[in-house]
């Protein structure tokens, strides 16, 4: 996600008086974490043998997305990132970052074997 406004194709006006009609960025309301439906997978597919742990199934806002993650890491002492709405965590951390969110109030569940 680019934090340049988009400007609907227009690039130049001879208009001294025209104003951009910037986009509106449709952001959802985050839920509160009792409705959110989250669920923690340990995965290691396209990854090179190394595991990750994904957080899935948030709804809202980007930001509120991106404190979570920060959070997560944090308390688990590792690295990680936020890539097309999942959080990733390095490493196998199903059982901690389950806990965590289950103490913040969400409520998780683990999935896969």
């Amino acid at each position: 996600m680019s934090k340049k406004k988009k400007r609907d194709g227009i690039v130049f006006s001879t208009n001294p008086d025209f104003i951009y009609q910037y986009d509106e960025e449709e952001g959802t309301e985050t839920l509160t974490p009792q409705q959110q439906k989250l669920i923690v997978i340990v995965d290691r597919k396209q990854r090179k043998g190394k595991v990750v742990t994904l957080v899935k199934g948030f709804t809202g806002r980007p930001a509120d997305l991106k404190e979570l993650g920060r959070r997560l890491k944090s308390k688990c002492g590792v690295g990680g990132s936020i890539k097309e709405g999942d959080i990733l965590i390095q490493g196998d951390f199903r059982d901690k970052i389950t806990n965590i969110l289950i103490a913040d109030g969400y409520p998780a569940k683990k999935s896969g074997g």
